[in-house]
């Protein structure tokens, strides 16, 4: 990876934009930083069938933390452009992501790639920050 500034991929900062409502300005050159990549956790257990046919490889994902969350206080979900939940980072790898973004720092994602395997959607996603 480059580690030279790079234009914003214009997709996910329009959806950054809209997430954080005019609270915060983001420059237009920044370089990401890439976190980690995994798969989205819970997909079987959402109707994503519809959903599925949507979803491409590079689209920007968008994270929000659910601190309240019954099985794991740690949870980050995962939403696609249109706000529909996708699942969760697995609890294997939401540490370090959920404790930055508590702090303040703005995450999100991309589709690496989605596959069928038997009934569940496995989709592959990179984790990014950007520090504003």
């Amino acid at each position: 990876m480059s580690r030279e500034l790079v234009p914003s991929d214009k997709n996910i900062w329009k959806l950054l934009q809209g997430y954080l409502k005019g609270d915060t300005q983001i420059a237009p050159y920044i370089q990401e930083i890439y976190l980690l990549e995994c798969h989205i956790a819970g997909t079987g257990y959402l109707d994503l069938d519809e959903i599925e046919p949507e979803l491409n490889a590079g689209d920007p994902l968008l994270f929000r933390r659910e601190p309240d969350n019954l099985f794991d206080h740690l949870a980050v979900a995962i939403y696609d452009q249109k706000e529909r939940k996708l699942g969760y980072l697995p609890r294997a790898k939401n540490e370090v992501p959920a404790r930055l973004m508590d702090a303040g720092k703005l995450l999100f994602g991309k589709i690496e790639t989605k596959e069928r395997v038997n009934n569940w959607l496995k989709i592959m996603v990179r984790v990014y920050m950007k520090d504003l």
